[in-house]
């Protein structure tokens, strides 16, 4: 299978900080000399990564907030296609987490589960759905094609004090394998980067930095776990604690789920 190295020209959306970033930069460091489009909602961030990387012109913004409605998101996607037509891979790294407690259900925040649905999952399924018929397209011409999707170790254990991130991971996971069973024989390929607790402005407004600091993953050391996995041919990258995990729940999964639709595919063939 081709990997990342074969990618000439990427999207990274929510790559202004923190893991986004750091792949980002990474990935414009490549051999291969990608063009790399960063992405978020904040202008002002964008323009200072690509003032202060983007010398040699392979670096990109674009700006796109993932929470705008879907005939916003819809109008982004066209115009990135539009603006890059050699676009054949898209990350998507934006994320938020909060903590509840449902033994105090009063103090559940239900506007903040929305937000964390619509962020994690809503607007990835929306956006994979309008990237695809370009994706399929890229693919078709013989240039391979990516979606890569930013899941969590969460979502194979999940963690009960964040426990609607954990679901929304999930099904970022569970989507994740469907679609690479659905979409390999269109030369779109579908890779999962399953992180530990890692470095992250995700948890500032926690106010557990410190605490969490003690025993996360720095982000130094994901990036290059990260872009290590991402040259190989593997489509599901658990980096550090998440392997453990995923080697115990997940063996076999993808390769059931690659059975289950092959053999549904055949079934519905003969009918």
């Amino acid at each position: 299978m081709p990997s990342i190295k074969d990618s000439k020209c990427i999207l990274i959306i929510g790559s202004t900080a923190g893991l986004g970033r750091a792949l980002a930069l990474s990935i414009l460091a490549l051999p291969s000399k990608p063009t790399v489009i960063v992405c978020g909602r904040r202008q002002e961030r964008l323009d200072e990564l690509v003032e202060a990387h983007g010398t040699d012109g392979r670096l990109k913004g674009f700006k796109l907030d993932v929470l705008a409605d879907r005939a916003s998101l819809k109008a982004s996607v066209a115009d990135v296609v539009q603006q890059y037509p050699g676009l054949d891979a898209v990350m998507f790294m934006s994320g938020i987490q909060h903590e509840y407690d449902f033994t105090e259900p009063e103090s559940v925040d239900l506007d903040k589960v929305v937000d964390e649905l619509n962020t994690n999952y809503l607007s990835v399924i929306n956006m994979i759905t309008f990237f695809l018929p370009h994706l399929i397209k890229v693919g078709k011409a013989g240039q391979p094609s990516f979606i890569y999707t930013v899941t969590s170790g969460l979502a194979v254990v999940p963690g009960p004090w964040v426990p609607n991130y954990c679901a929304t991971k999930a099904a970022l996971h569970s989507l994740s394998l469907t679609l690479n069973a659905q979409l390999k024989d269109q030369n779109v390929h579908v890779v999962e980067i399953l992180p530990p607790l890692v470095e992250s402005e995700l948890h500032d407004h926690q106010g557990k930095r410190e605490v969490l600091s003690k025993i996360w993953m720095p982000l130094d050391e994901f990036t290059a776990l990260t872009m290590q996995e991402l040259k190989s041919n593997d489509v599901q990258i658990p980096i550090g604690s998440s392997a453990k995990d995923y080697e115990t729940f997940e063996t076999g999964k993808l390769d059931a789920v690659n059975k289950l639709y092959e053999g549904r595919k055949a079934a519905t063939q003969r009918k």
